[in-house]
């Protein structure tokens, strides 16, 4: 078994997948409407469906923007540089929810930022952990 992907559901896909792609620097790997249906799919990330999970945006036509509950946790994603990534990301219009720095009682070095429906993504420095 190996895990796929990861849904979420998005307001704007186009903006959606300008933040994964541009900001994040991953792929946008498929994109496909479903009219009779009235939502499409895209699927983003780093390497080919085969090999990597990615990330699955739902936009369903009729719906501008969702309320994310308290459920869902966050993405994380590895960097090299925690503190260098967030200000790279600022400069390209990410909002950072939470400066690089060590982990709450731990020495990881994490920081947050949001994508633009508000989903939190967690950047966690290679080597810190």
């Amino acid at each position: 078994m190996r895990l796929l992907h990861t849904m979420i559901r998005v307001g704007d896909l186009d903006k959606s997948i300008a933040f994964y792609t541009d900001v994040l620097g991953m792929r946008l790997l498929r994109r496909k409407d479903y009219p009779e249906g009235r939502f499409t799919l895209a699927f983003v990330g780093y390497g080919d469906e085969t090999d990597h999970s990615v990330i699955e945006l739902t936009h369903n036509w009729d719906t501008a923007s969702y309320d994310l509950g308290n459920g869902f946790g966050h993405l994380a994603i590895e960097v090299e540089d925690a503190y260098r990534t967030c200000e790279a990301v600022r400069k390209q219009g990410a909002k950072v929810v939470r400066e690089a720095g060590p982990m709450n009682a731990g020495t990881t070095i994490i920081a947050f930022i949001e994508d633009p429906d508000g989903y939190p993504i967690e950047f966690i420095q290679r080597g810190s952990r």
